[in-house]
């Protein structure tokens, strides 16, 4: 990202401390440096130890501040205490929470198994109201406001086909942000969403468009002609969570140049008429990441 693009001033987050999931890469990490520029003390969570602390590394040296990672699956909500703990331990309540960890890959629905379709519900929808929780019962008990910012999708709104565990794991995510925002609203806790357009990464292209497919990823399909920059997302991200924006609650924010109303934002147009044989190719491509992957995390 290029963080000169950020609109703040300098020293706007100064005060804040914030979680992000899934912060050691992608759309997270982007986050995290923008926070982390603008003040913020920034944890970071996720599965590979080894990510995040390359991660945090880099952003310090790059912009100082305090980056601090956390070896978490959200999956567990044990895991998910005693990471709070720890969180806690430090320096005591949070001020803002970044739901952004999430799985996702392309499949027709009729190839998944049970198990395909938790790998992402245990992430997305589990984990993510897991989280929540546990931090939002510490804010109410302690009487602290806090920020809590989730990474949705526009198939909130009107689904996608070959997405479907993702989107019905992020639609249920829209409504706890929506049913919170009313009743935690008392205590000074806010709930918003982003639901981005494509902002390629490279875990995202992996799994959802591993041969340049994607049903919006076909930039000349978007009204702008183009794919979203970092900053620009990031921008969005530091409004919602920073000062200034207090009566900004309960609300889901597209930000894709308008690709939703053009085209549903969703991968029918791409890959409703692939055959058994193309599906088995992106199968085979899919595991071959996921293979990658866990090798990488027990490394």
């Amino acid at each position: 990202m290029d963080t000169g693009k950020l609109m703040f001033r300098e020293g706007l987050l100064g005060d804040r401390r914030i979680l992000i999931t899934g912060g050691g890469t992608g759309l997270g990490r982007e986050m995290a440096e923008a926070f982390v520029k603008l003040g913020a003390t920034v944890h970071i969570c996720g599965r590979r130890l080894n990510k995040l602390e390359e991660t945090a590394d880099e952003l310090m040296t790059a912009h100082g501040g305090k980056v601090v990672p956390h070896a978490c699956d959200i999956r567990d909500a044990d895991a998910i205490k005693v990471m709070v703990d720890a969180i806690w331990a430090e320096g005591g309540a949070l001020d803002g929470v970044v739901n952004n960890a999430a799985g996702n890959f392309i499949s027709r629905t009729e190839d998944l198994s049970v198990n395909g379709f938790n790998a992402i519900a245990d992430i997305v929808f589990r984990g993510t109201f897991y989280l929540t929780l546990e931090v939002g019962k510490r804010q109410i008990a302690e009487a602290k406001p806090c920020s809590f910012l989730s990474i949705l999708t526009t198939w909130v709104w009107n689904g996608s086909a070959f997405v479907v565990p993702s989107a019905m794991s992020k639609s249920a995510i829209n409504t706890m942000t929506q049913s919170l925002a009313v009743e935690w609203g008392r205590y000074g806790m806010r709930f918003n969403a982003i639901a981005p357009g494509l902002f390629p990464t490279k875990g995202m292209s992996a799994r959802l468009s591993p041969e340049g497919r994607g049903g919006n990823s076909n930039n000349q399909l978007n009204p702008m002609g183009r794919h979203g920059e970092m900053h620009e997302l990031a921008n969005l991200a530091v409004f919602l969570m920073g000062p200034g924006a207090e009566y900004v609650n309960g609300q889901t924010i597209a930000i894709d140049g308008a690709g939703y109303q053009a085209t549903g934002g969703t991968f029918w147009p791409a890959l409703h008429s692939l055959g058994d044989e193309d599906w088995d190719r992106l199968r085979a491509m899919i595991k071959g990441t996921n293979e990658k992957d866990k090798a990488d995390r027990s490394a």
